[in-house]
């Protein structure tokens, strides 16, 4: 299978942005708390996406409403919440001695074995596969360098 080269970019991209926005907290919650620096991270993103809402609203006629869009179920507010925790925590993880490298390692590990409990359980709408040998030593060699990193620094 090719990967198209715009699908990599975005992906260096996303974990460039990542690294960054971790960097940032961190030196924040270190001179002031993870709370302080988590709400600072949130309270700027709502501002943006607040802004962003008003620069594309587009009002419809007064009572239309357009076929596609259904109310959203309440449980689906509660997204914000896990991501409020994972800023909180890698502030506090980050500013220990696992550092960025461990802390984004661990993370990384997480989100890919969560990715292929998901795709093995059929979560979330995907289609259901197995997991092969390449998906186990890839989890293997990410927990071998999160070791060396942490171990090691």
């Amino acid at each position: 299978m090719r990967i198209h080269s715009s699908i990599l970019l975005l992906a260096v991209g996303a974990g460039v942005l990542l690294t960054a926005m971790i960097t940032t907290n961190s030196y924040l919650a270190m001179w002031s708390s993870p709370l302080i620096a988590s709400w600072f991270a949130h309270g700027s993103g709502a501002v943006v996406a607040w802004l962003l809402l008003l620069v594309n609203w587009r009002p419809t006629q007064a009572g239309v409403r357009p076929a596609f869009v259904k109310k959203a179920p309440l449980w689906s507010y509660l997204g914000g919440i896990p991501g409020a925790l994972t800023v909180l925590l890698a502030a506090i993880a980050v500013n220990s001695p696992l550092a960025l490298a461990g802390s984004l390692g661990l993370m990384l590990t997480g989100q890919i074995l969560f990715g292929l409990i998901s795709d093995l359980r059929g979560w979330f709408g995907v289609i259901k596969c197995r997991f092969t040998l390449l998906d186990l030593f890839s989890v293997a060699l990410i927990l071998c360098g999160s070791a060396l990193l942490i171990t090691y620094r």
